[in-house]
């Protein structure tokens, strides 16, 4: 692996985490009460970003390969990898403490 596969990789896990970690929209805008809707479009937008600079190395190392329907439910399944740890400190553990 190159150095920029770790950076995507590396990059993909702390984008998938980010929206659950703050209350603030895009990590910038206070907001009063941030809903899950809020921390689903973050954690999407995050998914199109890391998934367009994926596309724009594998562009700038050569021929970009066409992919199928599978390809895209694996990385949306390893994304929702990705964000678990944050998921579950802001749903479950966060809110069970709150008391």
């Amino acid at each position: 692996m190159t150095a920029a596969m770790y950076t995507l990789l590396i990059l993909a896990v702390l984008m998938a985490n980010a929206p659950f970690l703050t209350q603030r929209g895009l990590g910038i805008i206070a907001l009063k009460r941030k809903t899950f809707w809020h921390h689903l479009a973050e954690w999407a937008l995050g998914l199109v970003l890391v998934g367009g600079l994926g596309y724009l190395l594998e562009k700038r190392t050569g021929a970009v390969h066409t992919q199928g329907w599978e390809f895209y439910a694996v990385v949306l399944c390893l994304y929702l990898v990705f964000a678990f740890p944050a998921f579950v400190w802001r749903y479950f553990w966060q809110g069970r403490h709150k008391e």
